[in-house]
């Protein structure tokens, strides 16, 4: 009997991830298939719903809109700073992404928007924020987890 998808779950899929145009975002193709535990929210919201109930062998496309990925793109995310505040850096450029710390501790991924004499624009949304996302996804395996798996959160 075939394991259907559900919280605890050791999931192996291959997938091929593009968006409304049709340009591809990310693919296992060629790789080993993609796998998670079902349920620990290592995967998006929106794609692991989408899987509770399929089995090995199953093929899927799924649309997942913004609110249940990577979020809209928050205004509030994109600001402007000085190029002072990139110290050590010879020349800043649109297109570069760097570490951030911030206010609060936690580190941010930011990409630099644009270049204005002094004045940068950095975003600091995902680079997924405000895409719809399709998935065309073939379920390989659907195992029990482990004890260790669960307790940790992820597949070992």
């Amino acid at each position: 009997m075939s394991l259907l998808i559900g919280d605890n779950l050791v999931v192996s899929m291959h997938y091929t991830l593009t968006d409304d145009e049709g340009n591809v975002l990310d693919s296992s193709e060629g790789a080993e298939p993609l796998t998670y535990l079902h349920g620990a929210g290592n995967i998006i919201p929106g794609l692991e719903k989408a899987l509770v109930g399929k089995v090995a062998g199953d093929t899927e496309q799924v649309k997942v809109e913004p609110a249940e990925a990577y979020g809209e793109v928050m205004s509030e995310l994109i600001q402007v700073v000085e190029k002072a505040a990139f110290q050590g850096i010879e020349s800043v450029e649109p297109g570069m992404s760097f570490q951030a710390q911030a206010a609060d501790g936690t580190v941010q991924h930011i990409v630099v928007q644009s270049v204005e004499g002094e004045e940068v624009t950095i975003d600091a949304n995902h680079p997924l924020a405000g895409v719809t996302l399709n998935f065309d996804v073939e379920i390989v395996s659907v195992r029990e987890a482990t004890e260790e798996e669960v307790s940790h959160g992820h597949v070992h």
